[in-house]
């Protein structure tokens, strides 16, 4: 019999370590430990699919709680049936002693474990669907306020009108101010219908200011 153990955070900026702790806790090596980050909606994650390829009859696998397993009640019903009785797998939830399949095999054990899963299953995924709700909520909030997401807009420089001019009259190549502005070509391009739209290109006396090509590092 081998023992594993299995941790999962939603993202990549959350932390495992409570969970990883657990596992040395368990004297579980790390070489046996099969973590994802990545949302638990399903069972499509890679470090699952390995731990459940590598399975055998009698080999254990720990999990610190039953949302750490998932968050789909059915999904989490259909894995569990899929290690407890098709590979024949014993499963133990850190945070909940009676889902441990290694105790009460018997018929009214089973059926206890089996309502408990059933139960937390049902919590794992209104908690995600609450989660879900929340952020969207949080969101439709934050737009309202004004805020803005995605990436941040590129706004040109200062005397971006002078440069226009500049370019105009030929005396600026565009390589040069895309690569000064660090502008792409199309936003320079959009930036531009948009002054043309805004206002009138300056007068003739007015010098562009402008600075020395950057010197390229190796």
């Amino acid at each position: 019999m081998s023992t594993y153990g299995y941790v999962r955070v939603s993202s990549a900026d959350q932390n495992d370590d409570r969970q990883m702790l657990t596992m040395r806790e368990l004297n579980i090596p790390p070489s046996r430990v099969f973590a994802d980050r990545q949302s638990g909606k399903n069972f499509q994650r890679p470090a699952w699919q390995a731990l459940v390829k590598l399975l055998r009859p009698g080999d254990l696998v720990y999990v610190k709680s039953i949302d750490r397993l998932g968050r789909n009640y059915e999904e989490i019903q259909n894995q569990w049936r899929l290690l407890t009785k098709e590979k024949s797998v014993d499963i133990a939830v850190v945070d909940m002693p009676l889902l441990d399949t290694r105790n009460g095999k018997d018929l009214m054990g089973t059926f206890i474990a089996d309502l408990v899963l059933q139960i937390l299953s049902f919590v794992a995924q209104n908690e995600r669907e609450n989660i879900r709700q929340r952020q969207a909520e949080g969101i439709a909030a934050a737009r309202a306020r004004g805020v803005r997401f995605g990436r941040a807009v590129k706004r040109p420089p200062e005397n971006f009108a002078v440069i226009v001019k500049q370019w105009e009259r030929g005396k600026l190549p565009l390589s040069e101010i895309l690569s000064q502005t660090e502008l792409t070509k199309a936003t320079f391009y959009r930036r531009l219908r948009e002054l043309r739209l805004s206002k009138s290109p300056p007068p003739d006396n007015v010098r562009a200011v402008w600075f020395p090509a950057r010197t390229e590092t190796k």
